[in-house]
């Protein structure tokens, strides 16, 4: 049976940004906590080693996998920040056209900075994920 790496941990947010290397990573690692609490609601909370997620959802796929995965979450890792929002979430490629410097993986959208972003689209991109898995996974 396939086992999920990346689950909700009891380890400390605090600790965890404290540990960032760069001074200027680690001040944007505050900066994005305030910013992502603000907007969801959520405290924070450690997922994996690694991962900064805020809320949560239960997803099944057609395939019979499933488990929990944050609704959206932020890492700031050596080379550059990552930061999680929904898979397949519609709005999101336009907004991104907004956003300003970053990069984009399947899930993940890459930052070097906070000061290279728009941080108001930054908060329409966590509400648009946090709004999409909502609906697409709904509480039971």
């Amino acid at each position: 049976m396939y086992e999920l790496k990346t689950k909700e941990t009891d380890n400390s947010v605090m600790e965890f940004i404290e540990q960032v290397n760069s001074p200027k990573k680690r001040e944007d690692g505050y900066k994005l906590l305030d910013i992502f609490t603000e907007t969801t609601g959520y405290q924070a909370k450690m997922w994996g080693p690694s991962i900064i997620g805020f809320g949560s959802y239960h997803y099944k796929y057609e395939s019979g996998h499933e488990g929990d995965a944050p609704l959206v979450g932020f890492s700031p890792r050596k080379a550059k920040i990552s930061l999680y929002f929904a898979p397949g979430e519609t709005k999101r490629e336009e907004l991104l056209k907004k956003f300003g410097k970053h990069t984009t993986g399947k899930a993940c959208v890459y930052i070097n900075k906070v000061a290279d972003i728009d941080v108001e689209v930054l908060k329409a991109l966590i509400n648009e994920s946090v709004s999409f898995l909502k609906e697409k996974y709904p509480a039971k």
